[in-house]
Order: C-alpha cells, then sequence, then structure tokens
C-alpha cells in the first residue's frame, strides 16, 4: 500500500549549505497495515519457521555450543555489510590472541560486535528492558576499540550525518536533525513498549528496524546496532528462547533489494512490500538455521563414530574432539585447560585428530601450534566470504 511521504522534511543549514533532512512519522503506520492475504501467509510461514528453529535448538545437546559458534558467524556477517574483511577464522583466532590473517581494525570490529550483543542479551536475562539506554550501552561496547573510538561511542550524535554522498548536501539520505533525534527515539522506546503490543512480535520487530534506520541516531554503527535490535525483540518477546534468529546473511545476500525497500518505506509508505522482505527473510534465516543445527549433530556423530575404535586411547582423543566441538580453533594449551588432561595426553589425542583428518594445524610453527576443527569451520563459513 502506497501512503505517500511517511514524515517531514526539515531544512537545515549544514557546512554552509542548505540540507533537507527526513524527520520520521511515529509507529504505527496510518492508515493501518494490511496484514491480510499473502502477508498472513508469510507471517504463519515465518513463525512456523521460528518454532522449528526453537524446537531444534531445545533438542540440542549443548545449546550453548551452538549459540557461541552462531552468535560469532552473525558478527562476522553483520561487519562485512558495513565493508570489513573478517573471516570467521580470523575472530576465532583473535580470541586466542592471535594475528588474524586481515586487517586489525576489521577483527576488532567484528570482536565489539559480539561483545555488544552478549552485552545485550545479558542486560534482558537481568530484567532490563528494551531501551534507548540499553541501545546506548551496546553502541559503547560496538565501538570500544578500534575504528569507532572517535564516533562517540555509547551517545546519540549531536551533528547531522548521512548515507551516500560526500556531504550532507548530496546524500543519498539525511536523517532527522540532532534537534529531533530526542523526540524520534523515545517515541520509538514508546512503540516498543506499547501495551497491548499493535501488530504480532515479527511485525513489530520488522517496523522497529526500519524505524531506527531511518532515524540512524548514532555517529557510526546504526547498521549493526539496527540489526542487533531485530535479535533482542525476537528474543525478548519469546519468539526464541535462543537468540539463534539473525537475518545478516539474507540482507548481506539482497544488500539492493534491502536499500530500495527502505527507501520505499520512507517516500512513497509502502510498509507491506518490506514485510513480505523481511517475513521471506525471517523463514530463509530459521530454516537455514535448523539445516546448519542437524548439518552440525550430523557431523559430530560421524566424527565421534570414526574415534570409537581407538582402544586405550580413545577416551581422551574424545575428550579433546568434544572441547573442539565448542571451540573449532584451540592450541593444545587451550585444550589442557578445558578438558583437565595432561599436555601429553593432548598433544597425543590432536596428533591423532590430524592423522584422521579431522583437524588441522594453522600455523605452519613449531611451538605454540594452532589447530582447527576443519569440516566444522568449513560449515559455518558457508555464505560468510567478504563482499
Amino acid at each position: 500500500m502506497e501512503r505517500g511521504l511517511t514524515g517531514r522534511y526539515e531544512v537545515t543549514r549544514t557546512a554552509e549549505e542548505a540540507v533537507r533532512a527526513f524527520v520520521p512519522n511515529p509507529l504505527p503506520p496510518e492508515p493501518p497495515l494490511d496484514l491480510s492475504g499473502e502477508r498472513q501467509r508469510l507471517l504463519e510461514q515465518a513463525l512456523l519457521a521460528c518454532g522449528r528453529l526453537d524446537g531444534v535448538s531445545a533438542l540440542l545437546p549443548d545449546p550453548d555450543l551452538f549459540l557461541y559458534a552462531y552468535v560469532r558467524r552473525e558478527a562476522v556477517l553483520s561487519s562485512q555489510i558495513e565493508g570489513t574483511q573478517s573471516s570467521l577464522s580470523d575472530l576465532l583466532l583473535f580470541e586466542l590472541d592471535e594475528a588474524p590473517g586481515v586487517p586489525f581494525d576489521d577483527v576488532v570490529e567484528v570482536s565489539n560486535y559480539v561483545a555488544a550483543l552478549e552485552h545485550g542479551m545479558n542486560r534482558l536475562r537481568e530484567g532490563f528492558p528494551i531501551s534507548n539506554r540499553l541501545l546506548r550501552e551496546m553502541h559503547e561496547k560496538l565501538l570500544a576499540r578500534g575504528r569507532g573510538v572517535d564516533k562517540l561511542p555509547g551517545e546519540f550524535r549531536q551533528t547531522q550525518n548521512w548515507i551516500g554522498g560526500t556531504r550532507p548536501g548530496n546524500a543519498h539520505y539525511v536523517p532527522p536533525p540532532p534537534a529531533d533525534l530526542a523526540d524520534c527515539m523515545a517515541s520509538l522506546e514508546r512503540f516498543i513498549h506499547s501495551d497491548p503490543k499493535p501488530f504480532p512480535d515479527l511485525i513489530n520487530a520488522a517496523l522497529t528496524h526500519v524505524q531506527f534506520e531511518t532515524i540512524h541516531p548514532f555517529l557510526d554503527g546504526n547498521g549493526r546496532v539496527g540489526r542487533l535490535l531485530i535479535a533482542l525483540m525476537l528474543h525478548d518477546a519469546k519468539v526464541l528462547r535462543q537468540p539463534l534468529l539473525y537475518l545478516s546473511l539474507y540482507f548481506k545476500q539482497h544488500r539492493a533489494e534491502y536499500y530500495r525497500l527502505l527507501d520505499r518505506v520512507r517516500q512513497e509508505g509502502d510498509w507491506e512490500a518490506w514485510l513480505e522482505f523481511f517475513l521471506e527473510g525471517v523463514t530463509q534465516t530459521a530454516g537455514g538455521a535448523v539445516e546448519t543445527a542437524h548439518r552440525l549433530l550430523a557431523l559430530f556423530q560421524e566424527d565421534r563414530n570414526r574415534l570409537q575404535d581407538l582402544g586405550r586411547s580413545a577416551a581422551n582423543t574424545l575428550r579433546i574432539f568434544n572441547a573442539l566441538c565448542s571451540r573449532p580453533i584451540a592450541t593444545i594449551r587451550d585444550l589442557e585447560a578445558t578438558t583437565g588432561v595432561s599436555y601429553p595426553t593432548a598433544s597425543k589425542a590432536i596428533e591423532t585428530l590430524s592423522e584422521l583428518g579431522i583437524v588441522r594445524e594453522l600455523t605452519g610453527r613449531q611451538r605454540d601450534r594452532v589447530y582447527a576443527y576443519d569440516r566444522y569451520l568449513a560449515l559455518l563459513n558457508e555464505g560468510t566470504e567478504p563482499l
């Protein structure tokens, strides 16, 4: 449905030139959303896919294992959309204090994303509400180190920003002026906490994401915080018990359409076209996560079966193998500390796993070697190739 412009233009002066900044109308959209027909079918399909994902995560022997890997995969993907070149292996090496194979600032940005997400989820578990304060706290984590440290971490912007172009005057899109930010974000917070909820949880998350990206309240990191906000809202609403639904891969694969639909909402008020895109993304993403979980379980079982016939060394080798299922890149010292076996025992187990082709040494060094559970990493790396 085309409602026309979903806000107003405010003419301000920035760097000695007149700039038309867009100030969005508060949510919910007017006239009301049309959720009938195809959109109702897509909503039911998306909810069913989320239910399947919730079910498979409940069946996992160690849900935290899957969550650990999936959160880091999401961090890589979300950061790639902003131009970083870090891979999942780079991030895991960085977390071991090893040198990654990409520029240091790239992997720092991805590590910051993990910290921001984990901070948000921990705050929700403490009973803290999704709020502007929480978004600022997460933003502070996101820009704590690396390229964003000079972009007001943890604070809403006090100057005009823009998207595309070299300055506000020739930009593709100019968000609200700083003077309108407080009202815009307060209105968005009220919508998030509407009681009763105006729409089903998936729809509320979809609307909130667009509104946040339209307001663009930070000098840097808006895209990453906006994608985190989707995961926070769905977890907080108990759509998923574990925060396992991340749309960054879908947005990365459909970048042009994603940006086109954001513009279409602002200029034409076509929220329904955005919702169809979003709900299709939820269905695809949840389905992909379910498939990944099943493939991981099958991989682990297949490799465990190969270790059962090792005789006396089977028990300790399995112990080391299980540790690599939790952390797919590790040193022998890490595995010694994690499992409680001696260094020689861990070393012997790694040698066995290497001979079987289950792990691969990454550094080529003679000392302080780093080992990767190769097929596990390959599975998680699918779709995370840098843009």
